[in-house]
């Protein structure tokens, strides 16, 4: 389904590929955004009956998933959008890196200075910057897509795992969530800890069981801390062995080793959640097992987006799925604000423009070129690298194309920040399709 908007800038309904074909061949609309591909209507729109559309969100560490589905008579259970989030993960380091350059320089020339600390104040609720560049891009895609669709609803997936619980489940005298959702955290947390293989033989890609490191014979616990994932065969031949007597010293230690997503997601699931509810949108929460146990009921494969489609009590029995294709969103950041490149050394060895725009374009937009001559001749389309000179290189998604001219330039969609893919989805997903556009 394609988005719309008024000529207020009101979002409407999506509409069907095929009318908005009609629309833009007629000159009754025009491109208004490519990425996700939105349309502006010229003339104004006659009051249409305006049905329900709910945004779910599957927050991850490294990649949150994004589905928007339908209620009402005649698009309930749809998928009209699929969309991945891909986080940045490389902040740290180059904040790391960034402080290593700085202690550099002011050993080598600032050393009379007097060491100052405790200069700076954090506001409340502050979050590292590796950590609140995660909330800041879920908050930037729920305004973009509120913008573009007449979003009523949100459901969020507000714990894949609850640790304490997990942990302390002996405490309340009985097993870990009796019931529905009896088994789902634990073993989808076991899956996450071992990577999906036997931690025994390494085999994936085949049924695993939650298994015991100290039998419940040996004097084994049901903690979490006593449970590990292997194959039926290792399962079968390890019998009434700990780990270490069936020749793996190290799976303990491997157990008692922090999850490193899993303590990101604890550490921001609550800033997304104050963020979302900051959008006077109602509120649906939903955890990771609830999610599983939705998926696996509705018989679809384990990915972010369909993840997304599966999540809280709000699921329908029946999905439909209109969307053809996932978009991928890749967070690139907005540049630097360093005018200097430097080598490994943190030594300068070239200097930048004071500034990002030349001419009208700046570096990361989308751009179609049309080169009449040279050794650049024919049409390309790619994100641009801006040059003081007016010479600009275009980075297509197979080469890159250098020394060409602004004048034969054109501006598809402004650089905000992302980068994007379109993929074919997987349940739309026809014999022989596999191929992907990106830019």
């Amino acid at each position: 389904m394609v988005f719309a908007i008024d000529i207020k800038k009101n979002p409407l309904m999506p509409y069907h590929p095929a009318e908005v074909r009609k629309l833009l061949k007629s000159g009754k609309a025009a491109i208004w955004r490519k990425y996700p591909f939105t349309i502006i209507l010229k003339e104004e729109k006659v009051t249409e009956e305006q049905h329900e559309y709910r945004l779910k969100i599957d927050y991850g560490s490294k990649y949150t998933g994004l589905a928007i589905l339908g209620k009402g008579t005649i698009i309930d259970g749809k998928v009209v959008w699929l969309g991945q989030l891909n986080h940045r993960t490389n902040i740290k380091n180059r904040l790391d890196t960034r402080r290593a350059h700085r202690k550099s320089r002011r050993n080598r020339k600032t050393r009379y200075r007097k060491a100052r600390f405790l200069n700076r104040t954090r506001k409340e609720g502050w979050l590292p910057p590796s950590l609140q560049s995660r909330v800041d891009n879920i908050k930037t895609w729920v305004r973009k897509l509120r913008s573009i669709c007449p979003i009523t609803r949100i459901s969020y997936e507000n714990c894949k795992f609850d640790t304490q619980l997990m942990r302390n489940a002996e405490i309340s005298g009985i097993e870990y969530q009796q019931g529905t959702l009896h088994g789902y955290e634990i073993r989808e947390y076991l899956l996450e800890k071992f990577q999906r293989k036997c931690c025994y033989c390494g085999a994936e890609n085949l049924p695993l069981q939650v298994e015991h490191i100290i039998p419940k014979s040996r004097g084994g616990s049901n903690r979490v801390d006593n449970l590990c994932i292997a194959c039926n065969p290792c399962n079968k031949e390890k019998g009434s062995k700990t780990a270490t007597e069936f020749g793996y010293p190290n799976i303990q230690k491997q157990v008692l080793k922090p999850l490193r997503d899993v303590a990101i997601v604890n550490a921001t699931r609550w800033a997304v959640y104050a963020m979302l509810v900051a959008t006077g949108l109602p509120i649906e929460c939903g955890s990771g097992a609830r999610t599983k146990m939705n998926r696996i009921a509705l018989g679809l494969e384990k990915s972010h987006c369909l993840d997304a489609c599966c999540i809280g009590a709000s699921t329908p029995s029946d999905l439909q799925f209109v969307a053809t294709n996932e978009l991928h969103i890749t967070a690139m950041g907005r540049g630097s604000h360093s005018r200097t490149n430097i080598d490994k050394f943190g030594f300068p060895k070239a200097y930048l423009p004071r500034q990002k725009h030349f001419f009208g374009f700046q570096t990361g937009d989308m751009v179609k070129a049309v080169v009449p001559k040279g050794k650049n001749l024919g049409t390309w389309y790619g994100r641009v690298a801006c040059r003081k000179t007016g010479s600009f290189d275009i980075k297509t998604k197979s080469a890159k194309k250098g020394g060409i001219n602004h004048k034969y330039i054109v501006s598809i969609q402004k650089c905000d920040g992302y980068d994007y893919t379109i993929v074919a989805s997987s349940p739309c997903l026809k014999a022989g399709d596999s191929a992907t556009k990106s830019w």
